[in-house]
């Protein structure tokens, strides 16, 4: 029973590592709002503005690019029904930059659930054998007690990284969620505002 709660608390500290990189990875700044889609969209002033804009999404496809080219190839509809479609694609992109997200917040509730189970399964063992041999030898006693507790820290020592980092991708998404919707709500106010 011990071996298989190392076994699954070593998974999870795998699965952990490979969730932090994936999005540390995914949610780069310069992967999400892109500096050349920025600046083209600080430049896009007037209609033939729009081409420059639209081959640098293209370059640089991102959430960002993907809600601007949707916004543009919607610039015939009226301006409610633009921000309405655009509104729904902006809530499919958050959820695509917060996949992921889900797995290290189970493992901040399992990791250390499983190394209580780990303690829990090592004293019943070291009861078990105390039952049989007796309390003669105290060393024994003491060395099967810090094996016990190595599952409670290996437990915390996983959930606590995984807590910090769930925390802050949480954060940042929102960050970047914020910065997309400032920066599409720039770009239709500026075509509909040349439209009048």
């Amino acid at each position: 029973m011990e071996n298989l709660v190392y076994i699954l608390l070593g998974t999870t500290s795998v699965v952990g590592v490979g969730v932090i990189l994936w999005r540390g990875w995914v949610l780069r700044w310069s992967q999400v709002v892109p500096p050349p889609i920025t600046a083209a969209l600080a430049e896009c002033r007037a209609p033939e503005d729009l081409k420059k804009l639209r081959w640098h999404c293209e370059q640089n496809p991102s959430p960002l690019a993907r809600l601007l080219l949707l916004a543009a190839d919607h610039r015939d509809w009226p301006k409610a029904d633009n921000v309405d479609s655009l509104e729904t694609a902006a809530r499919h992109e958050i959820v695509r930059l917060e996949r992921g997200l889900v797995v290290l917040e189970i493992i901040v509730g399992i990791a250390p659930l499983l190394g209580l189970v780990g303690t829990i399964a090592g004293m019943m063992t070291l009861f078990g054998d105390i039952g049989q041999s007796g309390l003669g030898d105290a060393a024994r006693l003491a060395k099967g007690i810090a094996l016990i507790l190595n599952a409670t820290l290996i437990g915390l020592l996983i959930a606590i990284p995984s807590l910090i980092f769930w925390s802050y991708f949480s954060k940042k998404v929102e960050v970047l969620a914020v910065e997309m919707e400032t920066l599409c709500d720039e770009f239709i106010r500026k075509q509909y505002a040349e439209k009048k």
